[in-house]
């Protein structure tokens, strides 16, 4: 790992995670002078008033400059933005929010939406894929709560027009617990082994393909367990491996603020940004909060390829050759990277949940472990296709 003027050369190694580092990033703090758009600074998160701000998003030359900002907070500041009265109207949030409640009965009736992330399955309440099954549901609903000029113009600061939009909604339950530190999609989802096997500058750029936004269905105290942020911690280069460690969670466990939020608040954050979910420590309060994951229009492949009809096509000569010792190890990695589908996502994650880790298996998973078992074509056809049966369900 070298530290050129020109950015990060190499690769991020535990002997990279600097606690002291860390914290001398993580200690600064944001002065209003800073944020002149924003109403107020509230343990170093910026707050914008949007009903005071909404007209400015509505003319060009405005709009641009509190983009800009907003931009400026999530890249080289604090790294999190706080939308005050994102809806103004929060009956279109009541709508949803009984949509999303009979989801979640039908959903827990029979048996489906089991995995998760981080929280035990049963722990709380949550729905993959909430965007479609909002729309399909209920689109008018759908269209007002999302014909929303606040969050469009969140999305666009950080990622530019023709992003992406998808959605979970997640309901923690009083008593519910909290998360462990760490960060989100897509280095977020990966072991610290796995991390550290792509190079530095991945682990820079990574963040700029997603952002991370959260709108409030209900009021959300701090004893609600609204989401626990460490503000500047974004900015800790190798942090995709630190979240795995115990100093590193620690420090944030010693030095995370949360911000209560009222009905119709929204927050965005960096993805880099190190949270975990408050628990709950309420009596009656179910604190529910439609998890928007937004991603870049740059991050799809140019070309539509049909990796399953490769893999399947390719399955007897790998097989032959890694017999032959033709192809083994890192030969045969090769191989099965060009041939098959090597990333679990996108899929669908009520068929295809996240069960015993952070990710489901994928393509290649599935290839790599039929040549090494000595699975026959059938049986690797079956594999295939349930997991495309499950991704597409």
């Amino acid at each position: 790992m070298v530290n050129q003027d020109l950015g990060y050369v190499g690769y991020f190694d535990r002997e990279s995670c600097d606690l002291d580092e860390f914290k001398v990033l993580t200690s600064q703090s944001l002065l209003a002078d800073a944020v002149p758009l924003a109403a107020s600074v509230e343990k170093n998160i910026p707050v914008y008033d949007m009903r005071a701000l909404r007209p400015a998003l509505e003319r060009p030359d405005t709009r641009r400059a509190v983009l800009a900002e907003w931009a400026w907070v999530l890249d080289k500041s604090a790294g999190v933005i706080a939308l005050k009265g994102a809806y103004a109207d929060t009956s279109i949030i009541d709508r949803a929010t009984e949509i999303f409640r009979e989801l979640i009965d039908e959903e827990r009736q029979s048996g489906s939406g089991e995995g998760d992330h981080f929280a035990v399955s049963g722990a709380n309440d949550r729905i993959w894929n909430a965007l479609q099954k909002q729309c399909l549901r209920d689109p008018e609903g759908f269209a007002l709560y999302f014909g929303n000029t606040a969050i469009a113009a969140a999305c666009e600061a950080w990622l530019g027009p023709n992003y992406q939009l998808t959605a979970q909604v997640n309901q923690v339950r009083p008593g519910g617990k909290a998360q462990q530190a760490h960060r989100d999609y897509h280095l977020g989802f990966q072991s610290a082994d796995s991390a550290a096997q792509y190079p530095a500058h991945a682990h820079l750029v990574t963040a700029s393909l997603t952002l991370q936004g959260a709108i409030a269905h209900c009021d959300m105290p701090v004893e609600s367990g609204p989401t626990k942020l460490l503000p500047f911690s974004q900015l800790y280069p190798s942090g995709y491996l630190a979240f795995h460690d115990t100093a590193h969670q620690d420090h944030f466990e010693d030095n995370y603020v949360q911000l209560p939020l009222a009905k119709g608040d929204a927050v965005f954050f960096n993805p880099a940004l190190f949270h975990a979910a408050g628990e709950n420590s309420s009596a009656d309060i179910h604190r529910m909060a439609n998890l928007l994951q937004i991603s870049s229009a740059f991050g799809r492949a140019m070309e539509a390829v049909d990796r399953r009809a490769m893999a399947l096509e390719v399955f007897p000569s790998l097989v032959a050759l890694k017999q032959r010792g033709e192809l083994a190890g890192a030969e045969l990695d090769a191989a099965i990277a060009a041939t098959a589908e090597g990333y679990p996502f996108p899929t669908n994650l009520d068929t295809d949940p996240p069960i015993g880790g952070n990710a489901p298996e994928s393509q290649a998973d599935i290839l790599r472990r039929a040549v090494v078992e000595g699975w026959n074509e059938t049986i690797l056809a079956e594999a295939l296709c349930a997991l495309h049966t499950r991704q597409a369900a």
